[in-house]
C-alpha cells in the first residue's frame, strides 16, 4: 500500500495464541468519563504515520476542528520507515500509530504493549499483483520468479492469494526488492510478476502482455490500516481514544460528502496534488462508524479479529511468530462501541 513511498523494513518476532486464540473479546469494562478530557482540558499525544492517503482524514479532522471538538490535541507526525515508527512506539516517543494490522501483530509480538482502537482504511484495489501474458491466473505462478518485499504487507497479501488459491510459497521463487524496484524490474522483462501497487499497476501495460492479475480488490480485509495506541496512555486517557473515534468517524463523513474539498486538505498535509489523492484514494475503502462496528464484531466475518488471527498463523508458519502471546489486549472494540454511540 503506501504508495510510491518508503514503508517498511524490519522483521521482528511473533505468535500463535494461549487460550482463545489469536483473536480476542473486546474488553467488558467501562471507560470512565468517556466522553469528556480530563479537566476539561485537551490531551496532547503524538500519533505518527507514514506518507499514505488513507491517514489523510486525519488531517481533516484536524482542519475542521474535530480533534478539538472532541477534547483531544493530537500532533501529527510523518515517520516514513517502519524500523523507526516501530521504535518510536515501542518507546513511548510517540503515544499513537496508523499502520497495517498484519506488521502491528508482528510489533506488538516483540512486546510492544498496543491496542488497536478503529480501523481506517483498506486497500480496495491499490495493491496487487502484476504478471506477463502467459500467466492469465494465480495458479499459472506456479514456477515463476517473482519480485516483492518481504518486509512489507506485500508479503502477507501474496500469502494470502496464494493460499487461497491453493499454492505455497515454495511454488514459486521470490526476489526480494522494494514493491517499486519491483514494479521497475518487471516493466524491464526482468521479472514473471511483482506485487506492487501504484504506478506499476497501471505501468505494468508498458511492458507487452503486462497485465493484473489481482489486486486487493479481489481479497478484500486483508490490507487494513488501523490506529493503535500504547496501552499506558490509553489507561490514563480512555476518553481520548474514543475522541479520537468519533473524530475520525465525523472526518469520513465530511469527506464522503465533500470529496473535492477533503482531497484538498489531504494533498496540502501530505505534501502532494490534489490530482494524486484522488487517484490514490480510487483505490482505498475508508472506515467510517458502520464499517468500524462491522470490523469490530467479533461473531461477524472478516473481522479485524479473523485478519490478525490469519497474520499469526503466516507469521508463524514462516518463522518470524515464535511466541505464544495471547491477542485479547491488542484488539479492544470498547472504543469504536462507545464512539459509535
Amino acid at each position: 500500500m503506501k504508495k510510491s513511498f518508503a514503508l517498511l523494513g524490519v522483521m521482528l518476532l511473533l505468535c500463535m495464541v494461549v487460550i482463545t486464540g489469536c483473536g480476542g473479546a473486546p474488553k467488558e469494562e467501562t471507560k470512565e468519563n468517556a466522553n469528556q478530557a480530563a479537566d476539561g482540558k485537551a490531551v496532547q499525544f503524538k500519533l505518527a504515520h507514514a506518507t499514505w492517503v488513507g491517514y489523510g482524514p486525519l488531517y481533516i479532522a484536524k482542519e475542521k476542528g474535530f480533534f478539538e471538538k472532541y477534547g483531544i490535541a493530537p500532533e501529527l507526525v510523518v515517520i516514513e520507515d517502519e524500523s523507526q515508527y516501530a521504535a518510536a512506539l515501542a518507546s513511548g516517543q510517540i503515544q499513537a500509530l496508523g499502520n497495517v494490522v498484519d506488521r502491528e501483530v508482528i510489533h506488538y509480538a516483540k512486546g510492544t504493549a498496543e491496542t488497536f482502537i478503529l480501523a481506517m482504511d483498506e486497500s480496495a484495489g491499490g495493491d496487487g499483483i502484476i504478471a506477463k501474458k502467459e500467466i492469465n491466473t494465480v495458479a499459472d505462478l506456479k514456477g515463476a520468479t517473482i519480485g516483492l518485499d518481504k518486509s512489507s504487507t506485500s508479503y502477507f497479501f501474496f500469502l494470502s492469494v496464494l493460499e487461497k488459491n491453493g499454492l505455497k510459497e515454495e511454488d514459486v521463487t521470490i526476489q526480494e526488492m522494494s514493491a517499486g524496484d519491483a514494479g521497475a524490474a518487471f516493466v524491464a522483462g526482468k521479472l514473471d510478476a511483482a506485487v506492487s501497487w501504484e504506478p506499476w499497476l497501471t505501468n505494468c501495460s508498458q511492458r507487452e502482455g503486462g497485465h493484473v492479475l489481482v489486486t486487493s480488490k479481489d481479497y478484500p480485509h486483508t490490507i487494513v490500516d488501523v490506529i493503535t495506541m500504547r496501552q499506558d496512555f490509553l489507561k490514563e486517557n480512555p476518553a481520548a481514544a474514543i475522541g479520537l473515534t468519533k473524530a475520525w468517524f465525523e472526518a469520513i463523513d465530511f469527506y464522503r460528502q465533500n470529496p473535492d474539498e477533503g482531497n484538498e486538505i489531504m494533498a496540502k498535509a501530505l505534501g502532494l496534488k490534489k490530482e494524486e489523492i484522488a487517484e490514490m484514494a480510487e483505490g482505498v475503502a475508508f472506515f467510517g462508524k458502520e464499517e468500524n462496528l462491522a470490523f469490530f464484531n467479533q461473531a461477524g466475518e472478516n473481522t479485524v479479529y479473523t485478519l490478525a488471527e490469519r497474520a499469526c498463523k503466516f507469521w508463524q508458519e514462516k518463522g518470524i511468530i515464535t511466541e505464544q502471546v495471547n491477542l485479547t489486549d491488542l484488539i479492544d472494540a470498547t472504543y469504536v462501541s462507545e464512539a459509535a454511540k
